[in-house]
């Protein structure tokens, strides 16, 4: 008889489970409707983004950059229409803006072999600052009326789920077909793997380290338009928050290796609940924010370093630094 043998993915799961129940149980409020739907519709914009990051590690690298990808292109999308400009014009430059963000990024790391740790904590400032010295014109931009054709991505409801809730699901849906389906999602797990070996064999390792953060960038704009759409607005200081280390947490306890080369879309959602869930259970229980960080802090030391146990690096695959 087999034996069964305990995944970081089953065992985050299991957690997830207990908590949800015991929190379901135990803390007053969290089974409220309304609550409920809260954490659904945070749950979903954490997922999205934490789509957008597995990509990246699991070819092997890291974009911390990711909240200002979601902030400004959005967020300037926003403005440029509520300064009068026309939507088919706001929406290009919104998403010229975020292929140009992801194609330096990627550009920075495959050809000049700048870590991706740096790079994207450079970039991610110069954006912000971007943001706030050059376009927006106030903190929080309001949803402008005309875009309203475009307000169902991230309100309402289909069947009592909630729009962003089923973003999520097409993001997911998307991601999974690159990653399983297509050759370049392929490229993208060898690269993970072992760069060197990818290289050797011909596969375009360069080109398609562009692509993860050209897709980065065009999933933090698509969260961020879903997050404008649920709220009303775009708040830009965002990006100071502390929003990324949930979206590493996310991947991370899902079960994505930071070695490279492995994961994918369930460990994504596996880990976006765990982390969702206990982030509202805080929030109910009025856990400070200072202390909600040190939680944090030791769960993402925690999952690291289970991820080194369960994806040590072997003597090749170390020679490629990734962060």
């Amino acid at each position: 008889m087999p034996k069964l043998r305990a995944t970081q993915q089953t065992i985050v799961f299991i957690l997830f489970l207990v908590m949800f129940v015991g929190f379901l149980l135990l803390l007053p409020g969290f089974a409220q409707v309304d609550n409920l739907l809260t954490l659904l519709q945070n749950v979903a914009i954490l997922g999205i983004l934490g789509l957008g990051m597995a990509v990246v590690v699991i070819g092997r690298g890291i974009d911390i950059s990711m909240i200002a990808a979601l902030a400004v292109p959005s967020g300037f999308l926003l403005q440029s229409v509520s300064n009068g400009q026309s939507i088919e014009v706001a929406a290009l430059q919104a998403v010229a803006l975020s292929l140009l963000f992801g194609l330096v990024n990627g550009w920075l790391i495959a050809y000049a072999e700048v870590p991706s740790l740096f790079t994207t904590l450079a970039s991610g400032l110069f954006l912000a600052g971007l943001g706030q010295a050059g376009i927006f014109q106030l903190e929080v931009v309001q949803w402008p009326q005309a875009l309203d054709a475009l307000v169902w991505i991230g309100r309402g409801s289909v069947g009592g789920i909630p729009m962003p809730v089923l973003m999520f699901g097409l993001a997911c849906a998307l991601m999974a077909l690159l990653l399983r389906r297509l050759r370049a999602g392929a490229f993208i797990y060898a690269i993970g793997d072992n760069p060197f070996t990818a290289r050797a064999t011909g596969l375009p390792t360069r080109p398609i380290i562009v692509l993860e953060y050209l897709l980065a960038a065009l999933i933090g704009l698509f969260a961020g338009l879903v997050m404008a759409a649920s709220v009303n607005s775009m708040p830009t200081r965002i990006y100071n928050s502390t929003m990324v280390y949930d979206v590493v947490l996310v991947v991370v306890l899902g079960g994505i290796g930071l070695s490279g080369g492995r994961g994918g879309v369930v460990n994504v959602i596996i880990g976006t609940l765990l982390i969702g869930t206990m982030l509202n259970g805080m929030t109910i229980m009025d856990i400070s924010y200072s202390v909600q960080n040190i939680i944090k802090g030791l769960v993402l030391l925690a999952a690291i370093l289970i991820d080194s146990v369960l994806n040590p690096r072997n003597e090749e695959t170390a020679q490629q630094g990734d962060i």
